[in-house]
């Protein structure tokens, strides 16, 4: 497996409706638990102040990453995704458990 830094954007589009907004996130909620259970999904965060997020995903290539993880999100229409494939630094302090 693969690490990708992954930058998320969300921006739900105007006239949506408030209970259609809730529905999506508590699936979306649902959603990364599965992918986290999986090994797909390590950390993510949001960055203070700031409405995106920020995570380390993983898949065996990008293509698998961006249709069968990423692809799988309920909010995924409304995101704007920045991918970065990522290898091990040879002066990175700790193993990567998921990219060895």
């Amino acid at each position: 497996m693969r690490e990708f830094l992954v930058e998320i954007v969300t921006t739900i589009p105007e006239g949506t409706g408030q209970d259609e907004v809730d529905k999506r996130r508590a699936a979306e909620a649902v959603r990364a638990r599965e992918l986290a259970a999986s090994g797909n999904l390590a950390r993510l965060w949001r960055p203070v102040g700031e409405l995106r997020s920020v995570g380390i995903w993983l898949a065996a290539d990008e293509g698998e990453l961006r249709e069968k993880v990423l692809g799988t999100l309920p909010l995924r229409p409304w995101m704007t995704l920045n991918v970065t494939p990522l290898e091990p630094h040879p002066n990175d302090p700790g193993p990567s458990e998921g990219a060895r």
